[in-house]
Order: structure tokens, then sequence, then C-alpha cells
């Protein structure tokens, strides 16, 4: 069949192994062992990756300095226009999501700041929602993702006010 047999120098008889086998009874137990290794290396030893992480985007999504929250003034906010976004679907039936919120600011001189700039908010705003999908908006936690995300883009587009939070005061999915 596959084994082969080569005369050796003093007339013994040789097997060779063949593909097959050789796969079988070498590579693959090395692959398995690897692999254990590999998976027994993440999984009993602790690693600071996560904390790290964790660390990064708290303090991504904090403000930069807390002396604004700190002076004692009261906080400023200011009122975004009602946005109606078409959502992305897989369906025949379009989705909708009706949006009304509020940007809290660090301090009132960022108000004057911040209307020079609310065009381009509204618009990374109107960019993001259309590829959010329904699913995505479901439970407080698609909520607080939502938060995050329009936080996020907010602080991009309006790079020198300091926008503590994103409030939202009305949220319907239709």
């Amino acid at each position: 069949m596959a084994v082969t047999e080569d005369v050796v120098g003093n007339g013994v008889a040789r097997k060779k192994l063949s593909g097959k086998k050789l796969v079988l009874f070498i590579i693959l137990p090395l692959l398995l062992l690897g692999g254990g290794g590999v998976a027994a290396w993440f999984l009993l030893f602790p690693h600071d990756d996560k904390a790290k992480i964790a660390a990064s985007d708290q303090a991504n999504t904090e403000p930069a300095d807390d002396a604004a929250e700190n002076d004692g003034a009261p906080p400023t906010f200011i009122e975004m226009d009602e946005m109606l976004v078409n959502l992305a679907s897989s369906g025949p039936k379009p989705n909708y999501l009706k949006l009304k919120i509020s940007l809290e600011l660090g301090s009132a001189d960022d108000q004057k700041k911040l209307e020079e700039v609310v065009p381009r908010i509204i618009d990374q705003f109107q960019v993001y929602l259309r590829g959010v999908r329904v699913d995505d908006l479901q439970g407080s936690e698609g909520l607080q993702r939502l938060r995050e995300e329009l936080l996020m883009r907010a602080r991009m587009a309006g790079k020198p006010v300091k926008i503590k939070d994103v409030l939202f005061k009305t949220v319907q999915v239709q």
C-alpha cells in the first residue's frame, strides 16, 4: 500500500511513513499541543490590556479638565434642532428616528463658539445616524451607545468648545 521498504546497509528493512500517517501522528498532535498552550497562556495568565483599554476609553469620555465642573457655575445647555433621520433597514418598510437633544457645555463662554459650529455637529450626527439600524437602538444599552457615539462626534466637530454631555429630550423610532 502506502508503506514502502528501504534496504539499510545491513539488509534490514525499514518502513517509511506515508504522508497521511505523518500528518495524523506527528503534525496534528504538534498543532494541538501548540494551540492548547497558547489558549492556556491567554486564559491562565492575567493581561493588563483590558484594563488599559478601559482606562483610555474612560479618559476619552470624561472632560479634559475638572475645573469647569468644580467652579460652582450653573451648567450651560444648547438645544439642538429636532432631527428626523431615515435609519438603515433591510426590509421594504423604511424606519425613522426622531431625535431632540441638548448639549451640555463646559462654560457659558463656549455657547457663542458652539453656535458657529452647530451645522458641522448636525452634519456629523446625520451621517452617523443614517447608518444606525433599529436593532442598534433597542434597550438602555443601545441608547447609551448612541449617546457615547454622538458625544464623541460632537466633541470632534466642535473642537475648541468643551462639550461635557449629550442629553436626550426625545427619542422616537418609527
